[in-house]
């Protein structure tokens, strides 16, 4: 049985992100007496989540049960629950009602945006597209470490993002927790976009050899 286990700390990860989505869809910015407890809930399943993908990985290799369904469902899952979170970080729970209401541009609370949004999913889908079209030829195409880099940074940055609209960086006093929530967010979209261009890179050789111009 214990050989299953890894596969299903993967299938947990993703009930762990239906949970997440379903408390951080209680929350709306700036919440009432119970935003903090949302909020503090949402990091704590999320956190949760993220464990389960460290030891899913660690157990697998380990005992040498490395399975095709976990190759693919593992970073399905990730993908599930990281794009997920930062579709949610963008949408109008965490807009700033009373800066949309004066016009301002920068209304999220998040610091998260639609088109940062739209920069990861294509950069995931990218990588996908190429990783599917090489390893149907056979070439293994695994992540590297700049692609664990970037899901180390985006882990750790979506429950930091939380806890700083917790901390609420509109109230007097606190601008300066807005200057770091967005030096993190632009840092996770540059990491991101930038850890994509090694895997372009190394397959452009082998996608060039056939079908040029396709």
């Amino acid at each position: 049985m214990y050989r299953q286990l890894p596969n299903q700390l993967t299938v947990l990860r993703l009930v762990l992100a239906g949970v997440f989505f379903l408390v951080i869809n209680q929350y709306r910015y700036p919440g009432g007496t119970d935003a903090g407890w949302w909020l503090g809930t949402a990091i704590v399943v999320f956190v949760l989540a993220v464990l389960t993908d460290l030891l899913d990985g660690y157990l697998a290799r380990r005992w040498h049960v490395e399975s095709r369904f976990g190759r693919i469902m593992d970073p399905f899952c990730d993908k599930v629950l990281i794009i997920g979170a930062f579709i949610y970080l963008a949408g109008p729970r965490f807009v700033i009602a009373h800066a949309v209401e004066q016009g301002e541009l920068f209304t999220m609370v998040s610091g998260v945006y639609p088109w940062m949004v739209a920069v990861m999913l294509a950069r995931e889908l990218l990588v996908t597209g190429v990783r599917g079209e090489l390893e149907s030829t056979g070439m293994q195409f695994g992540a590297n470490i700049f692609g664990k880099l970037k899901m180390l940074l985006q882990s750790i940055g979506v429950p930091v993002i939380l806890w700083i609209v917790w901390l609420n960086p509109q109230a007097p006093g606190r601008e300066a927790w807005g200057l770091v929530r967005d030096i993190l967010v632009y840092t996770i979209v540059v990491v991101t976009v930038l850890s994509g261009l090694p895997y372009i890179t190394c397959a452009m050789p082998e996608m060039g050899e056939k079908n040029a111009g396709c």
